[in-house]
């Protein structure tokens, strides 16, 4: 292969890390892969790192000694995330997004690829204190925002099913409460899903009264997993008494009036 101009070493350095988050590469393979030294390398590094810092893009970390090596962080300042989801929140909060028994219309967000994935590296600045090794959630909504934020973490992303499926092996199922209907229903999930004592952080898009919540993390203690939170795209303020013990959410839902058309989404702010 042909050696490479400084530019095009710097743009193909920049996607490969940032294409996989919190994946420590030792500089060995970046300075066989473009073939310089050691020290041309980490002036590459240094201008990624200038350049995403610039633009509140992420951080880039070097870690020293024979098993260091360099990784990208995703990172936004609090005040650019606080804008973001106060923006969210404007479009949430349309009239034209209540729909019949009081729900609010919100698939063109969870379903939008830069929105999702946005909110998926917001979670995970947000939570990476609890040092999660899955996330876990349940078909079909919690989908996009569970895998954006397991892409942001690095780390695997398990589902639960409303039922087991036999193409997927031997599963374990549970029955739960709906905080909101009242009406037992089940979920299930493979196995093999999750390793035993596996640290989990469970994610849903949304959460009223928290009974979908609380049979996550039933269904993951029924494997053997550890949950070690619990985090919500939007929670309803009312009913207070959640069945989930502890949570946090991106946005809460403080009312939402099907005549008048009103609703009262905001962010969380930090």
């Amino acid at each position: 292969m042909a050696r490479v101009k400084r530019l095009e070493r710097i743009v193909a350095l920049t996607k490969e890390l940032t294409d996989k988050p919190f994946q420590l590469f030792p500089f060995s393979y970046f300075c066989d892969k473009f073939t310089v030294a050691k020290s041309t390398l980490s002036e590459d590094v240094q201008t990624v790192r200038n350049g995403l810092a610039a633009y509140d893009l992420g951080i880039i970390e070097t870690v020293a000694g024979a098993s260091g090596g360099v990784r990208f962080i995703p990172y936004h300042t609090a005040k650019s995330d606080n804008q973001f989801l106060g923006e969210l929140c404007e479009r949430l909060n349309s009239p034209d997004r209540v729909l019949p028994g009081g729900m609010i219309y919100m698939n063109d967000l969870i379903l939008n690829p830069q929105i999702v994935s946005r909110l998926g590296e917001i979670i995970m600045q947000r939570s990476i204190e609890l040092k999660p090794q899955y996330i876990m959630t349940v078909e079909t909504k919690g989908i996009p925002l569970g895998l954006s934020a397991a892409k942001a973490f690095n780390i695997p992303m398990v589902m639960a099913r409303k039922e087991a499926r036999i193409t997927e092996g031997p599963a374990v199922s549970i029955s739960y409460l709906s905080g909101s209907t009242k009406k037992i229903q089940s979920m299930s999930l493979p196995k093999k899903a999750l390793p035993h004592g596996a640290r989990v952080l469970v994610i849903d898009d949304f959460m009223r009264a928290g009974g979908t919540a609380n049979g996550l993390c039933e269904l993951a203690e029924e494997v053997g997993a550890e949950v070690v939170g619990v985090y919500l795209f939007i929670a309803a303020k009312d009913p207070a008494k959640k069945l989930v013990r502890e949570y946090a959410s991106l946005l809460t839902l403080r009312g939402v009036d099907e005549t008048s058309k009103a609703v009262d989404i905001v962010p969380e702010m930090l």
